[in-house]
């Protein structure tokens, strides 16, 4: 199993770290992230909808994933008002360009 997760991983250019114990500062995205699931999907979809399968659950979630990383935009230092994905492709440019 750690095999194929470090395969999926691989070939969808995916970064994987992990953030040390008990070390709040390296976790704060991690915990924004979490936040940012509760209350602007959990709460509003299950006010808005009753779910009948996990499976409609997960499709909801997948919906607001991909708006989260493409078209919400962020105010924080890292992103300057970019998306996630503008800022990971922005990186990747960066790597590749070299004049």
């Amino acid at each position: 199993m750690v095999r194929q997760i470090q395969l999926y991983l691989a070939i969808n250019d995916i970064d994987h770290t992990k953030t040390k114990v008990k070390s709040p500062q390296q976790n704060g995205i991690c915990e924004r992230f979490h936040r940012s699931i509760q209350y602007e999907f959990y709460v509003v979809a299950f006010r808005k909808k009753i779910y009948q399968s996990m499976e409609e659950l997960k499709k909801d979630l997948d919906q607001w994933i991909d708006f989260y990383n493409k078209e919400r935009t962020y105010q924080v230092k890292m992103c300057n008002g970019r998306t996630p994905m503008q800022k990971k492709n922005r990186k990747k440019l960066a790597k590749t360009y070299r004049p």
